[in-house]
């Protein structure tokens, strides 16, 4: 019974509970362990080959011998003669091992392991009659006992409150998650070769800041004992680049974490990724050719076109995008033309059609409110939106010609912001003047009001450059990316609500 039960979850081990599994085991390991041969003494494995590597490069290493590394996912037991599948990082490969060529003992031995179990094989490249590329095991040795039972075969790990949890089982039992987070790694290497190419320099810059700002957003707040000083995580990158763009630094960009305390959905992690740059000597058309470019140039790289799939919907990425101010896609999809209208005509339409604002809110802010309910969702294919009022972003230029507008855009891209840019603000006065607005707000009750970061104003006023910046979204860029359709799809730890374990 007990030889029956070691074999696979084919043979009935998934019909004990998990408990009664894990005793199983650990049994196993205790034996081992009594007989001077315990799996986790051990330091180091021979590994000469990767899986996917043995299958790319068959004709040169057929009847050669390779050592592999990997966990055990399934056997087939034959009696004197099994087949594995032994899984890397890579992908799977198939393994025969019989009792003749590897001995009794060892044989034994192996018919004890258990799915899950980290082996090292070392044999021959073969094919099987079947046709399929194999490893003929010559040598085994178990590297890690698996205490735990993998989800069964056939129904796998399906649960997504689970998946995102557990995101080690999920990557063990579930290829193609694997897959997209060796994508996802990719697309933040290609952006960085893409903006080294062009001379910009990596930097890092703090995650703990006395002044949360650069965004519009709730930050997360914390405590410096030392110090005696209540600081925040930052939620975005923006004050301290630009910092370094008064320095002299010319072109600067930074990936990395940044926090903010809001709800969480298929497009929102209290946590996540962004790419910030910013460019002396450009502006905000400066940042569109770049945004564009850069887009479309990872989507080669990574995907080997720039026409993908997201959703059903087949994205473009290849064609210009498309350029639409704000006025113009309201003007066009909630048949609304804010150029022909006062503040007092705004409001009544925001009732009219149901659409909530508060006291605080300007025309600027009506207007982005009826981009938001009408228009955001109809951008699928690549759209910049442009010239935003200057009631929302309080860090963009003016635009001469109206100075209740700024030089700012949005890329939306299936109906979700990728990307936002300016050009930046300079002008310490003016800037000066909309943190004292944002003040305003936020005494009114804006949570997500900016306040004053007087060493920025300082850094302004020894002058700052023309200079152009960008925000993009990494994570929605890899939800684009490998057609993923909620951000906890992309991100391998994403915040979850503590459970009791």
């Amino acid at each position: 019974m007990q030889e029956d039960l070691n074999v696979t979850l084919e043979t009935g081990e998934e019909e004990l509970d998990q408990n009664e599994q894990r005793r199983i085991r650990a049994e196993k390991l205790l034996a081992l362990q009594d007989e001077g041969r315990d799996p986790f003494v051990i330091t180091t494995a021979e590994q000469t080959a990767m899986c996917a590597e043995i299958t790319e490069r068959f004709e040169e290493l057929e009847g050669k011998d390779v050592a592999i590394c990997g966990r055990m996912m399934s056997r087939r037991d034959m009696g004197k003669a099994n087949f594995i599948d032994i899984r890397d990082l890579t992908g799977r490969m198939q393994v025969y091992v019989k009792i003749d060529d590897v001995g009794e003992d060892v044989f034994a031995d192996f018919k004890k392991w258990d799915i899950g179990d980290i082996v090292e094989v070392k044999g021959f490249v073969f094919r099987t009659r079947r046709g399929e590329i194999s490893v003929h095991a010559k040598g085994l040795r178990l590297l890690t006992k698996s205490l735990l039972p993998l989800p069964e075969k056939y129904h796998g790990l399906r649960d997504t409150d689970t998946r995102y949890r557990r995101r080690y089982v999920d990557l063990i039992v579930n290829p193609e998650v694997k897959d997209t987070f060796v994508k996802r790694s990719a697309v933040i290497r290609e952006i960085r070769n893409h903006l080294d190419a062009q001379g910009f320099m990596e930097v890092e810059t703090p995650m703990l800041v006395p002044n949360a700002g650069g965004a519009a957003a709730r930050p997360f707040t914390t405590y410096h004992n030392a110090l005696d000083e209540k600081l925040y995580l930052r939620i975005s990158i923006e004050l301290y680049l630009k910092r370094l763009i008064v320095g002299g630094l010319e072109r600067v960009y930074e990936i990395g974490r940044v926090f903010r305390n809001e709800g969480i959905d298929v497009r929102h992690n209290p946590e996540f990724t962004l790419l910030e740059l910013y460019q002396a000597y450009t502006d905000f058309h400066g940042m569109m050719e770049l945004c564009e470019n850069l887009i479309r140039t990872v989507a080669e790289k990574i995907c080997g076109t720039a026409v993908v799939t997201f959703d059903g919907a087949e994205i473009d990425l290849g064609k210009p995008f498309k350029r639409m101010t704000m006025t113009e896609a309201v003007k066009e999809y909630a048949g609304v033309d804010f150029d022909t209208i006062d503040f007092e005509q705004a409001k009544a339409l925001c009732k009219e059609r149901g659409i909530e604002f508060e006291k605080r809110h300007k025309k600027g802010d009506l207007l982005n409110l009826f981009f938001e309910e009408y228009a955001e969702d109809q951008l699928v294919q690549p759209t910049f939106i442009t010239e935003h009022p200057v009631d929302i972003s309080p860090l963009a230029k003016r635009k001469p010609s109206d100075p209740a507008l700024t030089e700012r855009f949005e890329l939306f891209i299936t109906g979700r912001e990728f990307a936002n840019a300016f050009s930046e603000l300079n002008d310490p006065i003016d800037q000066r003047g909309r943190f004292l607005a944002q003040e305003a707000l936020k005494a009114a009750g804006d949570e997500e009001a900016n306040s004053t970061d007087e060493d920025f104003l300082m850094a302004l006023e020894y002058g700052m450059p023309p200079t152009g910046g960008i925000g993009v979204g990494i994570d929605r860029l890899v939800m684009l990316l490998t057609d993923s359709h909620s951000i906890r799809d992309v991100l391998l730890f994403p915040t979850m609500k503590s459970i009791d374990t």
